[in-house]
């Protein structure tokens, strides 16, 4: 049930056409599938990347599509966190014993195991759990796009629950965007669905920003955009991108010297 291909397919698809570029989710609804048969989607696209994978999840926010599954919406929540944990256990241990309320597994290894030990989970939304689960469970939090000043002080929220519920470790923030690039690259952002229209000089300025209150990852969606994905791709990767790298390159050096 979705807008595009299926995603395990897609992934496939474009783990074989790159080699180099992270391969993300966002995001798959865990409480539609079975922890198994995800674990084993996974690992396989994780193998055939080289350890490219990154798995946005969540627990589902369309009732329509709930009954084709036979699964009640309203236990998405407690079904998002079994799938969760039976997901981890199958791909971290060798022959895993699990015996939960979804799944049954002994005496069976589920092959392949990921590239890396594990595969980055990041929590979408709030998934129906507590911020002190998703701090503690997931890899890094993807959420939507707010006003600037409620996202720093989002982030900074975020930051301060992981130093306590798991200190030492670094989980990113990361939030989509949806962009509809204009020709003119000084056009002035004009809200649109959780994004803006606007031109490439005031997206870098946007993308600058977001880096500096502590965004780590930004997923740009052009579902709402006039212009061909292809052209926007290339105008982003050509006019955008490398100032966004040599900004990071000069603070990198000040912030050294």
């Amino acid at each position: 049930m979705g807008q595009i291909f299926d995603p395990w397919v897609y992934l496939g698809y474009m783990a074989a056409q790159t080699d180099r570029i992270a391969l993300a989710t966002g995001s798959i609804i865990f409480s539609q599938r079975h922890p198994l048969h995800l674990a084993k989607a996974a690992a396989s696209v994780d193998q055939l990347s080289n350890g490219r994978l990154v798995m946005g999840v969540a627990s589902g926010d369309r009732p329509l599509e709930f009954p084709a599954f036979g699964v009640d919406f309203e236990t998405r929540g407690d079904r998002f966190r079994q799938t969760f944990a039976d997901f981890k256990q199958a791909l971290a241990t060798e022959f895993p014993v699990i015996r939960s309320s979804l799944t049954q597994l002994e005496g069976a290894d589920l092959l392949p195991k990921p590239v890396n030990g594990s595969i980055p989970l990041l929590v979408t939304g709030h998934s129906r759990q507590t911020p002190e689960w998703i701090a503690e469970q997931a890899d890094g939090w993807l959420y939507y796009p707010r006003h600037p000043h409620m996202q720093a002080r989002m982030i900074q929220d975020w930051r301060a629950l992981v130093d306590r519920v798991a200190p030492g470790r670094f989980k990113p923030y990361a939030q989509s965007l949806y962009v509809d690039l204009v020709d003119d690259p000084t056009a002035a952002a004009t809200p649109i669905h959780l994004g803006y229209r606007l031109g490439r000089d005031r997206l870098l300025d946007l993308l600058l920003h977001l880096r500096d209150i502590g965004v780590n990852h930004v997923g740009l969606n052009l579902k709402y955009g006039d212009r061909s994905a292809a052209d926007v791709l290339e105008e982003i990767g050509r006019e955008v991108l490398p100032h966004i790298h040599s900004e990071v390159l000069t603070h990198e050096r000040v912030s050294v010297g």
